[in-house]
């Protein structure tokens, strides 16, 4: 991966991130303000996100942006609204860990 796509990553993870806190944040207060700020950093990390999967590919670009959204939401959920996972749920996380770490491995699966 080359340090723009790594840059690209990292500003679209912000996007969504944001995004993510901004909605839990509507549902807590039902102000319209957040829904709305959600909905636009929404917009903005899919736009982010057509840079990567053509410099990564839809699969690795995708993949790794699913996965560092699913810690990385799951560290402010637990953070800053209390929020707890299960063991099961734990599990699941753990197993999209190791696949973004699989999918990462150097192979011939880039057309």
């Amino acid at each position: 991966m080359s340090m723009p796509f790594l840059l690209w990553l990292s500003a679209s993870m912000v996007a969504f991130l944001s995004a993510a806190t901004a909605s839990r944040t509507y549902i807590a207060t039902s102000n319209i303000l957040f829904l709305l700020l959600s909905l636009g950093l929404y917009c903005v990390g899919n736009l982010m996100m057509i840079r990567l999967m053509r410099e990564g590919g839809l699969a690795l670009a995708i993949s790794i942006s699913a996965v560092v959204q699913l810690l990385l939401i799951n560290l402010i959920a637990f953070t800053f609204f209390g929020e707890r996972l299960s063991t099961p749920q734990m599990l699941g996380v753990a197993t999209g860990v190791i696949s973004m770490a699989l999918m990462m491995f150097p192979g011939a699966g880039k057309v």
